[in-house]
């Protein structure tokens, strides 16, 4: 597959969203709402699960299904207050010692002047911040479209994971041929230039681990439950000192 049909394997209609992975992977799930300063931003869902008995803070980026869905969650494009909830959420996870997981899948987050008069930069940025020292293990899986600073807001982790046909990107393919060549037809050209597959991110060394896909998608369930619940133990088993060093340097290294 070239780089641009990956990019369409990502955004496929019948692609599992973020709830999908949380209803197959985890027991026990409660959703948690609010950032308890603007609302709850349907964009991004989270709360507290279990997995093989540990208790987790669970984080989804959700595209929605049918179209009413789609629209309510914005197509999956963030606003402040989600960014907002899912800090919450991760300083709560942090009080009570618990790992945390991220499922990322979005085009980028919502640009429209609303966000941006509540703070869209800020939220992000403080998302970041807060993330760097965040004193409990963070795992962040791409499981579809992982787009710019949006995406990278619930993926600066211990550990970072891409699903096979997921992809990663400072801009989206059209944005990127629309700025270097004002002509978004060579979508296909940008796409190879800007190393957005799972393959090149694993090259890069932006990603740790590549999860196989299947049409059903059982076994990515399978996978990742296995690969989750070993990594986690291992990680809550450092030091947090060590698990502050190690993160920073992951990042460090880029």
């Amino acid at each position: 597959m070239s780089a641009y049909d990956k990019v369409l394997a990502a955004r496929a209609k019948g692609r599992p969203t973020g709830l999908s992975y949380i209803e197959n992977i985890f027991e026990d799930f409660i959703e948690l709402h609010g950032d308890r300063r603007y609302g709850d931003d349907p964009a991004i869902v989270g709360g507290i699960a279990t997995l093989e008995g540990q208790p987790v803070t669970v984080l989804c980026m959700e595209k929605g299904g049918d179209t009413r869905d789609r629209v309510r969650r914005n197509f999956g494009s963030p606003n402040p207050e989600g960014y907002r909830k899912s800090l919450r959420l991760m300083k709560q996870a942090e009080k009570f010692r618990r790992p945390v997981v991220c499922f990322v899948d979005t085009s980028g987050a919502f640009c429209g002047l609303g966000a941006e008069e509540r703070g869209q930069g800020q939220a992000i940025a403080e998302n970041l911040l807060e993330l760097s020292s965040l004193k409990t293990p963070v795992v962040s899986v791409l499981v579809g479209e992982g787009g710019s600073g949006g995406a990278l807001a619930l993926a600066l982790a211990d550990r970072v994971w891409i699903l096979e046909n997921a992809i990663y990107s400072v801009i989206s393919p059209e944005g990127c041929a629309s700025i270097l060549w004002k002509d978004a037809k060579r979508v296909r050209d940008a796409a190879e230039c800007l190393k957005i597959t799972a393959e090149d991110m694993k090259s890069l060394g932006v990603v740790e681990e590549i999860i196989p896909e299947d049409k059903e998608f059982e076994t990515v369930y399978q996978t990742l439950r296995e690969d989750l619940a070993a990594t986690l133990s291992q990680l809550m088993a450092l030091p947090t000192e060590e698990l502050l060093r190690k993160r920073y340097e992951r990042f460090r290294k880029f």
